[in-house]
């Protein structure tokens, strides 16, 4: 497979080097070397590694927001129910 590098010595492939070794490139981003993908000699891509998320503190905080949220919008009074209104309109037509 040949290598062509630009000024930032990033690896850049053509589309259809990158479609026949697309695992190879794959492999080469995971460990930390950005291949730049070229459609007519213009690049359109990058394929780099993977950042690791932080989901657990992700949800945590989420679950922060979403019980703040509800304590906000939490009515003191309960609303009627369906059967509720429905039974006071009955009652109204009598």
């Amino acid at each position: 497979m040949g290598r062509t590098r630009d000024y930032n010595s990033h690896m850049i492939k053509t589309l259809r080097e990158s479609k026949a070794k697309l695992s190879e490139l794959v492999d080469m981003a995971s460990r930390g070397q950005d291949v730049l993908i070229s459609v007519r000699g213009k690049v359109k891509a990058r394929l780099t590694r993977a950042v690791a998320s932080t989901r657990s503190s992700d949800r945590a905080l989420w679950v922060r927001e979403l019980r703040k949220l509800q304590k906000s919008c939490s009515r003191k009074v309960a609303s009627p129910t369906v059967n509720d209104i429905l039974a006071q309109q009955r009652d109204d037509r009598t």
